[in-house]
């Protein structure tokens, strides 16, 4: 790819590996910040990057805090120079492709207080908690096919901000599987049944972070996702480099808009968000106060374990949404 004449942040500087199956990074960019980068060609799927961009975008749009993101450009002589960044796979290491990459701003540094994992005890100091419902709703609209991953950080009067993060399986997932062309009757079957799944898929992994809300505010969730501006998130997506944008990952999108503006829809999936929360918490009811803890994944360091742990956690809700 040439960049002559082009005006593209290049990743320069090269810091450490990051967790997480798509094997992202940590890097400086020619514009002095740090990022979590994501390659094009990594090992999740090829609408990795269309997700992550476009996601952060329609969370944006929806009021929620996302830490800001751009594309950027890796070229080969980084990538020779830096061998330590290049993808492991069964078969040996994998050299990233000299393309643009997804690259989302690092919120940690010198001084940042930021948390993975917050005991029930510091949930009354997140300023935005009731965001978690919104959150939600939105991964249910976006076929959200994985946990729902948010970082915690913490300002100088010890208040705590959400930022919602990793939207690689949003509209489908990485891979576009969930996003089946078939004959339309079959179709809304399969988009049925994708919907349940996604209920349990896209839950933070404590259930205990969403706590009770009023009507009025159930009402202002709907409000809100029915009221976005569709034409600006698709002038965002011709601003995305030509690789991003597969059929799938667009497919995708566009089913998410369409439950999005479908009232009946929403009304729906937030009636079922509802009666899925009070049966767990009457479940939890039922064990003594001391004994009510998050999943085992939740409390491991890092970003919430694996996939699997994280579907096996999530079972619970599974035939709760289910039923």
């Amino acid at each position: 790819m040439s960049v002559l004449n082009k005006n593209f942040t290049v990743v320069t500087r090269y810091i450490r590996r990051l967790r997480g199956g798509s094997q992202p990074i940590l890097a400086q960019a020619s514009d002095g910040l740090l990022y979590v980068i994501k390659f094009t060609n990594n090992l999740q799927g090829p609408n990795l990057c269309f997700n992550e961009s476009i996601g952060n975008e329609l969370y944006r749009a929806c009021g929620l805090q996302v830490p800001t993101w751009k594309p950027l450009l890796v070229l080969d002589s980084f990538l020779d120079q830096n061998p330590d960044c290049w993808l492991q796979t069964a078969q040996g290491r994998l050299r990233p492709e000299p393309l643009m990459c997804f690259g989302s701003r690092f919120l940690g540094g010198p001084g940042v207080r930021l948390f993975e994992i917050l005991p029930q005890t510091s949930f009354k100091r997140v300023r935005n908690l009731k965001s978690f419902w919104l959150a939600w709703l939105i991964d249910i609209c976006a076929r959200h096919a994985d946990n729902r991953q948010a970082l915690f950080l913490e300002d100088a009067k010890g208040r705590l901000g959400v930022h919602f993060v990793d939207n690689g399986h949003l509209f489908g997932g990485p891979n576009g599987d969930s996003n089946t062309t078939c004959d339309r009757k079959y179709h809304c079957r399969v988009r049925d049944r994708e919907l349940v799944r996604a209920f349990r898929c896209s839950r933070y992994l404590d259930s205990r972070i969403y706590q009770s809300v009023s009507s009025s505010y159930l009402m202002d969730l709907k409000r809100m996702v029915g009221s976005l501006d569709a034409d600006r998130l698709w002038r965002n997506i011709q601003t995305l480099p030509e690789d991003w944008k597969t059929k799938s990952a667009l497919d995708g999108f566009t089913h998410c808009l369409c439950t999005l503006s479908t009232p009946s829809l929403l009304q729906d999936i937030v009636d079922s968000m509802v009666g899925i929360q009070e049966r767990l918490d009457e479940l939890e009811g039922f064990k003594p106060r001391i004994e009510r803890k998050p999943p085992a994944e939740v409390l491991c360091a890092g970003v919430q374990a694996t996939a699997r742990e994280r579907r096996l956690g999530s079972r619970r809700a599974d035939s709760l949404a289910c039923g």
